[in-house]
């Protein structure tokens, strides 16, 4: 039987509403994949973000301009090829990994050498909010290891303050989303720097930070929506100390192995992060984070509920998927 490729939409609501500096969501829309030829399935999940010009109807729609291909016996291969990087071909070419597995009976964590994936520890994430909102929000969570901190531009000083008094013995990381400018970016790199901030994300606009090669970064600098491929990384060089992988971005699995393993031959650090999602999109990241340096796939933490069966989250330690989930 031919493969027969089909999408469809889901919402999941989030747990109060996820706030970063470009608003708030209450619920997490996904797109999923499934492939199957008759005797397995294969599923993949994506995630849908406006600031990449992406919409829920456009990319159900380029999924299912796929099906003709994808009956036709198109492989990830010829998908990387004739299909551009964001979560459309995400969605198919992690399907397309957890068909193989399911056919072959060989995961796909085998297939790509890891014999005994393990837990990893995940950032969770502290949404923007008042410097008192996110101080009681950090109390929370202060006995989880690794803190992902959203920050907005104006008053961010005081939020990191704030988050470091809240959580005086956690990890943190922050998440400017494109919020700063070159006006305020030494103030806010030395608030970082004094309250122990180990990275900061994307702090100027994605297109605008060159002025990032000729800064003092006294806190390392990543590169979340300044990269999404591995053929971005030459004009990074020189402006970001480390990278944010996310398979919406790259468009996949395939891509993604591709960008890491790149990124390390040009000395980028490497997070492997992800959209608010359920835990079938967070599934193959965890397998390609087994050797990240900051690992940030908290989706699923985030959601009123998750999916069954879903990844096992022991606080802020997720485990590697079970076949009935993916790969």
């Amino acid at each position: 039987m031919s493969p027969i490729l089909s999408v469809g939409m889901e919402r999941w609501p989030i747990a109060g509403a996820f706030v970063i500096s470009r608003g708030a969501r209450t619920e997490a829309t996904v797109v999923v994949a499934t492939i199957s030829d008759g005797a397995d399935i294969g599923r993949g999940e994506c995630v849908p973000y406006a600031r990449y010009g992406e919409t829920v109807e456009g990319v159900v729609a380029a999924i299912e301009a796929v099906a003709p291909a994808i009956a036709a016996g198109m492989d990830r291969a010829t998908l990387m090829a004739e299909m551009p990087p964001g979560a459309a071909r995400n969605a198919i070419d992690c399907a397309l990994w957890d068909l193989e597995a399911k056919r072959t009976g060989v995961s796909v964590a085998a297939r790509l050498g890891l014999s005994l994936p393990h837990p990893l520890v995940t950032a969770y994430t502290l949404s923007l909010g008042t410097p008192e909102s996110m101080e009681a929000a950090a109390r929370i969570a202060a006995e989880r290891p690794l803190l992902k901190v959203k920050l907005g531009g104006a008053g961010d000083i005081e939020r990191i303050a704030a988050v470091r008094r809240g959580a005086p013995t956690a990890r943190i990381v922050v998440d400017a989303n494109e919020a700063w400018s070159t006006a305020d970016f030494d103030a806010h790199m030395r608030a970082c720097r004094d309250a122990g901030v180990e990275l900061i994300e994307q702090p100027l606009p994605a297109g605008h930070d060159d002025w990032l090669a000729s800064a003092k970064r006294l806190v390392p600098v990543c590169a979340d929506e300044s990269l999404h491929v591995a053929s971005d990384l030459d004009e990074l060089a020189g402006r970001y100390d480390a990278i944010n992988v996310k398979l919406d971005k790259t468009g996949g699995l395939t891509e993604a192995l591709e960008l890491v393993a790149a990124a390390r031959a040009h000395g980028f650090a490497v997070m492997v992060g992800c959209m608010v999602g359920t835990s079938l999109a967070m599934a193959p990241a965890v397998l390609l984070a087994q050797e990240a340096d900051f690992v940030d796939l908290d989706g699923p933490l985030l959601l009123a509920r998750d999916r069954e069966p879903g990844l096992l989250y022991r606080g802020s330690l997720v485990s590697p998927p079970e076949p009935a989930l993916w790969g």
